[in-house]
């Protein structure tokens, strides 16, 4: 009696199962990517309403504090301006790809390269507004700078505060990268 059954010729071969939806990828791409503008719009917003006004004694007048003194702390409200901007543009575009999945893969290698650009601003923002922010807790005895965070206290909290709210929206772009990087490297053939 002959069987009329074919051989199983995928016998011993390994089943993949199929990699996850892309859509979900992309779900979660937008969320981070809200996350991101709003900690950018966040610490661009704090930093800019961190105006102090105070009579100094031994001088004629007050002295007025704000970010526009430093140009670490105009060069710090710029990226997290482009930062914001970015992630809105990115957003769109996100949502583009849930809809109309054929280009995602382009647009995953695109975010990958522009989400390392856009992570070395804000952090190159972040460092410099930091060690200006550092100086003016601590201040320099070596070349003479006093510290002015004892007199500016509402404008170095505020400082302070927006710096931390950055090193979130740095935290948020790592992620976006490796959700990036990980979602190719699913899609490279094994």
């Amino acid at each position: 009696m002959a069987s009329s059954d074919k051989p199983d010729t995928d016998y011993g071969k390994e089943v993949r199962p199929p990699p996850p939806a892309t859509k979900n990828y992309f779900a979660v791409d937008v969320a981070l990517r809200v996350l991101l503008f709003a900690s950018a719009l966040t610490a661009v917003l704090v930093i800019v309403t961190s105006n102090q006004t105070k009579l100094i004694p031994g001088l004629a007048g007050s002295r007025k504090a704000k970010f526009s003194h430093s140009p670490a702390f105009i060069y710090f409200v710029v990226a997290l301006s482009v930062a914001g901007l970015y992630s809105i543009l990115t957003i769109l575009a996100s949502i583009a790809v849930l809809y109309k999945p054929i280009s995602s893969t382009k647009f995953l290698l695109h975010f990958a390269v522009w989400d390392v650009l856009i992570l070395g601003l804000v952090a190159s923002a972040t460092g410099s507004a930091g060690s200006i922010a550092y100086v003016g807790l601590k201040g320099n005895d070596h070349v003479q700078w006093g510290k002015v965070c004892s007199t500016y206290d509402k404008f170095c909290r505020h400082l302070a505060g927006s710096l931390a709210v950055s090193l979130f929206a740095s935290v948020v772009l790592v992620l976006l990268i490796w959700l990036s990087i990980f979602t190719l490297h699913r899609r490279i053939p094994k």
